[in-house]
């Protein structure tokens, strides 16, 4: 989770918190980050006009001014049922986090009644979600795919053979239960399919992809399709 999204999900968070707040070392536990990270973005959206108030001693912490609520939302208790289930069956794909985020504002702001519906029947849903790469993994490759810059990975493959490579982000696929990270290989000079569990180590850089196309790739299975939005 990049900052940005790290101080909306901040802002959701103290949200729910409602009038009690959270506690500055109960943020840094949520959201693995330090303490001292936590004070900073949060002086951060106090600057952008976010009305995070502070109180010290005991008891004290942090939360938003009611005026900050939203209402309930037109969504009702199945809409937010099948975006849970959604999720939490896409746990281990790119942007997952993002996803987690975007859900709970969702249920943060459904009708108490509605809530509690969509509570009860997500214990009839269940997802056994494969194996993916470390969020640390994902993260950085997430942020190189949306700035189109190259990354350098630690990619074993089937056979247990391992390699350092630097690759041009492409596209995310997921085929056959499995997520895939579809990029120019500078050590191949090709296209290549690097399934997102294999690997172990990513590193951005700061050298821009050379801009091959998506249709570089080849001719998507018949099935395939972007995600669209």
């Amino acid at each position: 989770m990049n900052r940005v999204e790290r101080l909306h999900a901040l802002t959701e968070s103290l949200r729910r918190a409602g009038a009690g707040g959270r506690t500055a070392a109960q943020l840094a536990d949520e959201f693995e980050v330090t303490t001292r990270t936590i004070k900073r973005d949060l002086a951060a959206l106090s600057a952008a006009g976010v009305p995070v108030w502070g109180r010290t001693g005991p008891g004290g912490g942090y939360g938003l001014a009611e005026r900050a609520s939203l209402p309930p939302v037109n969504f009702t208790a199945g809409q937010a049922l099948a975006l849970t289930a959604a999720v939490a069956a896409s746990a281990q794909a790119p942007f997952a986090d993002s996803a987690r985020a975007a859900t709970r504002k969702v249920l943060d702001v459904l009708t108490p009644a509605d809530r509690g519906r969509a509570s009860a029947l997500s214990q009839r849903i269940w997802v056994d979600v494969g194996p993916s790469a470390p969020r640390r993994v994902l993260s950085v490759l997430e942020q190189a795919l949306l700035d189109q810059v190259t990354v350098n990975i630690a990619y074993t493959d089937a056979g247990g053979r391992r390699t350092r490579r630097e690759v041009e982000p492409m596209i995310f696929a997921f085929t056959h239960g499995r997520w895939l990270l579809v990029a120019w290989c500078r050590l191949r000079d090709d296209v290549r399919w690097f399934d997102l569990s294999r690997i172990g180590r990513a590193t951005a850089t700061r050298r821009r992809c050379a801009g091959h196309p998506v249709s570089a790739i080849g001719t998507p299975p018949e099935q395939a399709h972007p995600v669209g939005v």
